[in-house]
């Protein structure tokens, strides 16, 4: 079993990529397993709250579960052309070398997903982790992206992704993904 952490990069209830991780996590291929996770709960990063208090619960939990698994997929919405603020926050601390975290990341098979009410995707979100992701020295998976449009018209009443076309890309990027991880493993 493909064991891989979701991490939804926002803190909106119904939030479009949090809904696109719910799909992941119901649509995975036999084999894989998503443990769905988000980053509510992380305060600002401050090294002086690190250093005096030490690593908040909710990062101490996020890092468990990515150093636990086998590869992490990043659903991560865009934000002004660019990556969320509160996400990359989240990243910093996950990643924050003072308490250990530093490697947590390295090595580490990761995937980018997301989607948006805009015409492109994600796509310039994806593109501003890239530095990031390789400053941390993950494995950034580049077999495919998962980059979807139109988030408003995305998902049914019920929540589900709504036209076959979507979720075939959904399923794609899942079992391209998985296979990827399960090589590296």
């Amino acid at each position: 079993m493909t064991r891989l952490v979701g991490l939804s990069g926002s803190l909106r209830r119904n939030s479009f990529n949090r809904s696109l991780l719910k799909e992941a996590v119901r649509l995975a291929p036999e084999g894989v397993e998503i443990e769905p996770h988000g980053i509510e709960g992380v305060p600002l990063y401050n090294a002086d709250v690190e250093k005096e208090e030490g690593v908040p619960e909710a990062v101490a939990r996020l890092r468990t579960a990515i150093t636990s698994a086998d590869g992490l997929i990043l659903f991560s919405p865009e934000y002004n052309n660019s990556l969320p603020g509160v996400f990359k926050n989240a990243i910093d601390w996950i990643t924050s070398n003072p308490s250990g975290g530093g490697k947590v990341l390295s090595g580490k098979p990761v995937a980018l997903a997301g989607t948006t009410p805009g015409g492109f995707g994600t796509i310039l979100s994806q593109n501003a982790w890239l530095p990031v992701l390789h400053t941390l020295g993950a494995d950034i998976f580049s077999g495919k992206r998962l980059m979807l449009a139109h988030a408003g018209k995305l998902f049914g009443d019920d929540g589900r992704i709504a036209d076959e076309e979507n979720r075939d890309k959904v399923v794609q990027f899942l079992a391209a993904f998985g296979a990827y991880v399960s090589v590296k493993g």
